[in-house]
C-alpha cells in the first residue's frame, strides 16, 4: 500500500523522450490498468487505441499540432501514445470514465518506470474529417470522442520535482 501511494505522490509529466519502445507487456499493462478504472453504472464506455505504429503516432501527432497551430511534435518524441475515447452514446458519465482511464494509465505508467504525459486536443483530433478517417481505417464504429493522449516512453532528462502544494488546496470539514 505504501508503494501505491508513493507512486501517486511522484508521479509526474514527462515532456522529452528517447526513442526506445516500452515493451508490449508494459503496455499492456498500463492499458489493462486504464480498463479498470471505475465508469459510470460501470458501463466501460472507453475505449483505447495504443498506437506504436509510427507512421500513425506521426500522424496523430501532425493533426494534434495542427490544432494548436504549431508544427512541433505535441507528442514530444514519446513512441507510444494510448488515446482514450469514449462512445457519447452510451454510459451516462463518458467524459468522466474516459478521465478516470487516463489518470489510472498515467499512475500505471509510472509505476513501471516509465514516464507519461496527458497530451489534450485528442477531442479536436478525432472529430476532425482525418481523425474520423482514422478511427473507419481501425474499424471502430460508434459515437467515439477523444478524451486524451497518453503518451508513455523512457524519459530524455530527469524526472521533474513536484511543485509546492498551494495552502488552501484541502478545506477540512468537521
Amino acid at each position: 500500500m505504501e508503494q501505491t501511494i508513493q507512486d501517486l505522490l511522484t508521479r509526474r509529466s514527462v515532456r522529452a523522450y528517447t526513442s526506445q519502445m516500452p515493451s508490449d507487456e508494459d503496455l499492456a499493462t498500463i492499458c489493462k490498468a486504464g480498463t479498470y478504472a471505475p465508469s459510470g453504472r460501470s458501463t466501460q464506455c472507453p475505449i483505447i487505441l495504443a498506437v506504436t505504429n509510427k507512421e500513425l503516432r506521426d500522424r496523430m501527432s501532425r493533426l494534434n499540432a495542427q490544432v494548436m497551430g504549431a508544427d512541433s511534435d505535441p507528442f514530444y518524441g514519446a513512441p507510444a501514445v494510448l488515446v482514450v475515447l469514449v462512445d457519447q452514446d452510451k454510459g451516462c458519465t463518458p467524459f468522466e470514465d474516459g478521465c478516470l482511464v487516463m489518470g489510472n494509465m498515467l499512475n500505471a505508467a509510472h509505476a513501471l518506470g516509465l514516464a507519461s504525459c496527458w497530451v489534450n486536443r485528442a477531442k479536436e483530433v478525432f472529430a476532425s474529417p482525418e481523425g474520423k478517417v482514422i478511427l473507419a481505417e481501425l474499424g471502430i464504429k460508434g459515437n467515439y470522442v477523444g478524451i486524451g493522449n497518453c503518451i508513455v516512453g523512457y524519459p530524455a532528462t530527469a524526472i521533474p520535482e513536484a511543485k509546492p502544494r498551494k495552502e488552501d488546496y484541502i478545506h477540512w470539514v468537521k
